[in-house]
């Protein structure tokens, strides 16, 4: 298959990438600026600029460009800029989608686990309602903009992906290795995640199983808190966690994302994922954090 992805150098693209071209794939990166070879297609999403023509030899669409929301605190201009490279990258994709001949068999569309808000302990399922908050409203507008392709359209509401790369622990990882690390507030917020190649392999399982559409959790089926998370990782790092950081100190320096990114809780069912028939590589959080750590 011909997959093009917006946000290949991201994280999770770049994994993608490598689990594409090891399965026989062909990945396409839209880059902006020009294009270096076959592997890379030009575009300019803010002006709503990719090539007439350019999706017709295309199998799928993997959506996953963004603004980082990890960039705190959010200042007003920021949050704009988080809207619009979302917004502006999903209606570029598409309006090509939509004015192909032969139009990609599936879109795969980038979301996220904020549009759920802070549930507490209540089970989310996809049919759950969306929250309030920022990151809510961002999430509901990012997947209505993605629902208007003419094609097969999978919405993935990525979690908190744990990675040896920078990522959602970046800041987190040195500290724990310290031995400076410890639980964020209270510690007993749900906080739904998931191994970054699982995250990629989910994606894949989504171009390939046809009869996949609409949102999806993308979160293992092992439920965790915060501070079970730290206890775990510290614990594959043999590290203690016990520097809590309190969470007033967190709202004072790092504003609404620290409520909306780190305090709120989120208890993500992967049930619908897995009824899909979708197999975890690192399903508990005892095995994802061994391969975080490298001590898979």
């Amino acid at each position: 298959m011909r997959v093009l992805i917006s946000g290949a150098s991201g994280l999770v693209g770049t994994e993608l990438k490598r689990q594409l071209l090891a399965a026989g794939h062909t990945p396409i990166s839209l880059v902006r600026g020009r294009a270096a070879g076959d592997g890379e297609l030009a575009w300019n999403p803010s002006k709503g600029e990719l090539a007439a023509g350019a999706l017709e030899d295309i199998d799928a669409v993997v959506n996953l460009g963004g603004a980082t929301t990890g960039r705190i605190p959010w200042s007003k201009d920021y949050k704009r800029e988080l809207i619009a490279s979302r917004i502006d990258s999903t209606r570029t994709l598409v309006s090509a989608i939509n004015a192909a001949k032969s139009p990609p068999k599936v879109l795969i569309s980038g979301s996220a686990s904020g549009f759920y808000g802070d549930s507490g302990d209540r089970v989310l399922t996809e049919e759950s309602p969306k929250g309030s908050g920022f990151l809510a409203d961002l999430a509901a507008q990012w997947e209505a903009e993605a629902l208007k392709a003419k094609t097969r359209v999978v919405l993935v509401r990525t979690t908190m992906v744990m990675s040896r790369q920078l990522g959602a622990l970046g800041r987190l990882l040195p500290l724990l290795r310290a031995g400076l690390g410890g639980a964020l507030g209270s510690g007993k917020q749900w906080w739904a995640w998931i191994s970054l190649p699982d995250e990629a392999r989910a994606i894949i399982h989504f171009i390939e199983n046809k009869d996949a559409s609409g949102p999806y959790n993308l979160t293992a089926p092992e439920a965790a808190t915060c501070g079970q998370i730290v206890k775990s990782l510290a614990r594959h790092l043999h590290r203690p966690a016990i520097a809590k950081v309190p969470a007033f100190a967190l709202r004072l320096f790092l504003g609404e994302a620290a409520v909306e990114l780190l305090l709120c809780s989120q208890n993500m069912s992967a049930q619908r994922l897995l009824d899909s028939g979708f197999e975890f590589k690192y399903p508990t959080l005892d095995q994802a954090s061994a391969w975080v750590v490298g001590r898979d």
